[in-house]
């Protein structure tokens, strides 16, 4: 563990440089061509061997220990979102309308830290290391894209582990939680059919606006009425657009929204109970709707197995305390995708620091990070596929 510090700490300004020249030069997700290719000349840099699966975007490295023993995987999101930045620092984004705004950049960066350290140490692996460098975390199509390329297979991965930022947290700080952390993703889109016509007669047609807006605020009561306060679940319709002049009542009005929840015989349930209320929400109102339900990503369920040695592998890097308890958050990763391939733990790497103003959350235009967490991130992925190398191999 010792020899993972010292490497921590060599390599803290080479970090900070590579994080800065990615925050730079954001990508939205599958157009990650430039960070790809930056990402690849850093490998080579270190001598870890790239592993082309055949994606357009996004990489593989793969360090091969001293024996034919077990492989664990390590992996990183490199895309950014379509938001402008606001954050006046040296290192702003150069690409207008485009920042990392959810600390993909800092994901990445912990990769390839981890990546040098792996690489020094590989001698010393009880087993292989790979390094997914995953696009399109954003739109919950990367990990799919990978795994479908065959990421988790030849070597076979026996464990993964994975992080993602968190402002609520001091650098130094990783969170670190069994069971339920991020919740499940599932799209809902709806179209609401009715009769057009003109405003001033509404009684001749069929409102398809009036529909919706019942329709709404009946699917707000499948949370409180029809399951158990228990079980978190939330409904949420993001867009709504219909009509084209004021004085005129649409045909169709069409919807999207988003369903986060994470018991699993939950989830199962919803389309059947969401299409009840669409369907006789809209009903009383002469209209009719189509629901397309799609289930797009499962929970991040942290594999209890590995908890003990997530714990341990943080308080050696960080010192007692460090190893925090956060609150489970309905928020997604498309992390979870890998979690059915293969036990997996999902950190949360403490990137917050109110004195430098580094307080916003994902997906704010002046969301930054704390580049002290840099090494940290680093070191708790390589000890942590150090550690899980070590436990399989005694296996």
């Amino acid at each position: 563990m010792s020899s993972v510090q010292q490497l921590m700490k060599k390599y803290e300004q080479r970090l900070v440089q590579i994080r800065r020249e990615l925050h730079m030069h954001p990508e939205l997700s599958l157009k990650e061509f430039e960070t790809t290719k930056r990402i690849n000349a850093i490998l080579a840099e270190v001598g870890v061997e790239v592993v082309d699966i055949g994606t357009e975007t996004g990489t593989v490295g793969l360090i091969r220990g001293t024996n034919d023993g077990p492989t664990v995987a390590l992996r990183g999101d490199i895309d950014a979102l379509p938001i402008h930045e606001e954050n006046d620092v040296e290192y702003r984004s150069t690409v207008d309308g485009v920042m990392h705004a959810c600390g993909h950049d800092v994901h990445t960066t912990s990769l390839l830290g981890a990546a040098m350290i792996l690489s020094d140490l590989r001698d010393t692996l009880r087993g292989n290391v790979k390094l997914i460098f995953q696009p399109a975390e954003e739109v919950n199509e990367g990990a799919r894209q990978m795994i479908e390329h065959g990421v988790m297979d030849n070597p076979t991965v026996a464990a993964v582990f994975g992080l993602h930022t968190s402002p609520d947290f001091p650098a130094g700080q990783v969170a670190v939680k069994s069971g339920g952390l991020m919740a499940a993703v599932d799209t809902i889109r709806i179209e609401v059919r009715g009769v057009g016509g003109h405003g001033a007669i509404p009684h001749a047609t069929v409102d398809p606006v009036v529909a919706t807006a019942a329709m709404i605020m009946n699917l707000q009561s499948i949370v409180s009425r029809n399951t158990s306060a228990l079980d978190s679940l939330v409904i949420s319709i993001g867009t709504v657009n219909a009509g084209i002049a004021n004085n005129v009542i649409p045909e169709v009005v069409k919807l999207t929204g988003t369903a986060r929840s994470f018991e699993p015989q939950l989830r199962q349930k919803l389309p059947e109970i969401v299409q009840r209320v669409v369907d006789h929400s809209v009903a009383a109102y002469g209209a009719t709707a189509t629901l397309e339900y799609i289930l797009h990503l499962p929970a991040v369920y942290n594999d209890a197995s590995l908890t003990p040695l997530a714990t341990s592998v943080v308080t050696e890097i960080c010192g007692e305390g460090s190893a925090v308890e956060p609150t489970p958050t309905m928020g997604g990763e498309d992390f979870a995708l890998y979690m059915q391939k293969a036990p997996g733990f999902f950190y949360w790497l403490g990137t917050g620091n109110k004195a430098k103003g580094y307080v916003h959350q994902w997906h704010n235009s002046r969301y930054n990070c704390d580049e002290a967490s840099l090494p940290v991130g680093s070191g708790v992925l390589a000890l942590s596929a150090i550690r899980a190398l070590e436990d399989l191999a005694a296996r």
